[in-house]
């Protein structure tokens, strides 16, 4: 299994990298987590727009949805015709946020460019891959996932506070990627993003092997909640880096 992380910047795109979407990759099979602002940009230096199998969207904050808008588009109306129905996974409600954001709601091949396959919590084959998903803790309804396929586990927080739900997602995960948002000074908003050292925290209780910090905001010192992460967590550590691949 591969990662390969199209945007983590958290709530707006930052100079170097567009709102949350990463690109999971098994046996040939396509699945893309999160579309939000200027990711389907960074999608298309790893495929061609053709070639998603499927997308999963954690919740419907724009930062990580928002660009299933413009990839109605290119699916649509692309060159070589409109292109297979895409299997598009995310929370009840998912359907109607993305027509909601048009300027005029499309009446010409909306339910022809997306599958929406609204869902609760619970389990779901996507191709290759196993995806368990819960419910954690943030203002709407938002899902960490847990992706299982050729023996290796991928964790994705989503967007949460500190929750026991994600610590169970993330147990012995080969890759745990979380969300890092705010510093632990000065005293973040509750209840709704997680801190570099309860990032660290939960990995650690977790039991994961590798911690891959994301959903960066702009504003924040990256580096400081990496040194924040490493307070609580002696394992394997890093910053996610837009373009980059990861080995799961």
């Amino acid at each position: 299994m591969q990662l390969t992380v199209l945007g983590c910047a958290g709530t707006f795109p930052g100079p170097s990298s567009p709102c949350s979407g990463y690109l999971v990759e098994h046996d040939g099979f396509r699945l893309v987590v999160d579309l939000g602002a200027g990711a389907l940009g960074n999608l298309q230096r790893h495929l061609d727009v053709r070639d998603v199998d499927a997308v999963y969207i954690s919740h419907l904050h724009a930062d990580h949805c928002i660009d299933l808008v413009a990839y109605f588009y290119a699916r649509r109306y692309h060159p070589t015709g409109m292109l297979p129905k895409l299997p598009v996974y995310g929370p009840v409600g998912t359907r109607f946020r993305i027509h909601a954001a048009f300027e005029e709601p499309p009446v010409d091949g909306f339910d022809d460019v997306y599958d929406f396959r609204e869902r609760g919590a619970g389990s779901v084959e996507i191709g290759p891959f196993s995806v368990t998903t819960e419910v954690v803790r943030h203002p709407i309804e938002c899902h960490g996932l847990r992706i299982e396929a050729g023996g290796r586990v991928l964790t994705y927080s989503g967007d949460t506070a500190a929750c026991s739900t994600l610590i169970d997602l993330a147990r012995d995960a080969d890759l745990f990627l979380c969300e890092a948002s705010w510093p632990s000074v000065p005293t973040p908003p509750e209840g709704i993003h997680l801190t570099g050292r309860e990032a660290g925290q939960h990995a650690t209780e977790a039991g994961a092997k590798k911690l891959l910090l994301t959903h960066l905001m702009p504003f924040h010192d990256q580096m400081a909640m990496l040194a924040e992460a490493k307070e609580t967590y002696d394992g394997d550590l890093e910053l996610a880096h837009v373009g980059t691949t990861y080995e799961v």
